[in-house]
């Protein structure tokens, strides 16, 4: 299901007036919870995704 969410998403920075495309994550966190990922932006911007499995919604 997360390969599903970060295939269909097109990842942009939430940095103020900064709306470059994100790559690949710097940090990746996975439990049972589910998948938090962090992305740094050439601009300095961190911005953190979260997507938790539909069993736990």
């Amino acid at each position: 299901m997360f390969e599903e969410l970060l295939d269909d998403a097109a990842l942009t920075c939430d940095g103020h007036d900064c709306d470059r495309s994100l790559a690949e994550p710097a940090l990746v966190f996975e439990t049972d919870a589910g998948r938090r990922a962090a992305y740094e932006c050439a601009c300095g911007a961190v911005t953190v995704t979260v997507c938790r499995p539909e069993s736990s919604r």
